[in-house]
């Protein structure tokens, strides 16, 4: 079934058209007279319409919940990558339930983009997030940000009830013991109970991070995980430790 984003969502009931580029991705998909799509606010509220007439005029159907929407929200921390290896994180990221995706420089990044060169990346990383946000029938499209610094990118990620930075050359602590310490506030089975909301999953990039600035994630509050005896790639390493999560979270 079609997805599209819109602002806000109409009225049950009532006949709405699309405008603009989902307009064009409509007529592209030849949508027919008694087909269904669904619109979202990209808040979490979602309504299946059926197709009036095509390509553009539906009929809207009631408000409800996006189903697809992860009630813990896990943010993903990415050290700047070289080349594209960022869009790929982005796109399979989002795919598999991430709240928002943040990049930021790290003493071991090759690619620093700055000015209008980081705008450029951002516009285009967030209608990566979008596409697949649609493709993956989300109910929000998250967030696709830069932070101006490592310092800046560990206060924010330490704000989350369970911050996670993994390390290749940490061996005694994973992520399985640091989701077994909170086990009872994750409500493995009974989402309602679940006491954390928030996770944060951090991640450097191709050189890893410096003992120096493991040491100030520390300090931050950062749990130090190693993600097992395997070195990965940095657009493998925010992927795994995302997937592993989300399964224990009960979300795959």
């Amino acid at each position: 079934m079609a997805r599209f984003f819109v602002d806000t969502l109409p009225a049950a009931g009532a006949e709405y058209s699309l405008a603009g580029e989902n307009l064009e991705h409509a007529k592209v998909l030849r949508l027919k007279a008694g087909e269904t799509v669904t619109l979202c606010d990209g808040n979490g509220m979602e309504c299946v319409c059926a197709v009036a007439v095509p390509p553009g005029l539906l009929s809207v159907g009631p408000s409800l919940p996006c189903p697809a929407e992860p009630r813990v929200r896990v943010s993903v921390w990415i050290a700047f990558p070289k080349a594209d290896k960022a869009e790929h994180v982005i796109q399979k990221a989002v795919e598999l339930g991430a709240a928002e995706l943040v990049l930021f420089p790290s003493r071991y990044c090759v690619s620093r983009p700055e000015g209008k060169a980081l705008k450029n990346k951002l516009e285009r990383w967030q209608k990566i997030a979008r596409s697949a946000a649609e493709q993956s029938r989300r109910g929000v499209i998250p967030a696709v940000r830069a932070v101006d610094s490592y310092g800046e990118a560990l206060r924010e990620a330490a704000e989350a009830e369970l911050p996670i930075l993994f390390y290749e050359n940490e061996s005694g602590y994973s992520l399985h013991d640091a989701l077994a310490e909170v086990g009872g506030g994750l409500g493995i089975g009974r989402p309602e109970d679940r006491a954390i909301r928030a996770i944060s999953l951090m991640t450097g990039a191709e050189g890893g991070f410096s003992e120096e600035e493991i040491e100030k994630a520390k300090a931050a509050g950062m749990k130090i995980c190693t993600l097992g005896p395997r070195i990965l790639r940095c657009e493998t390493a925010p992927l795994a430790g995302l997937t592993a999560v989300m399964f224990a979270l009960g979300e795959i």
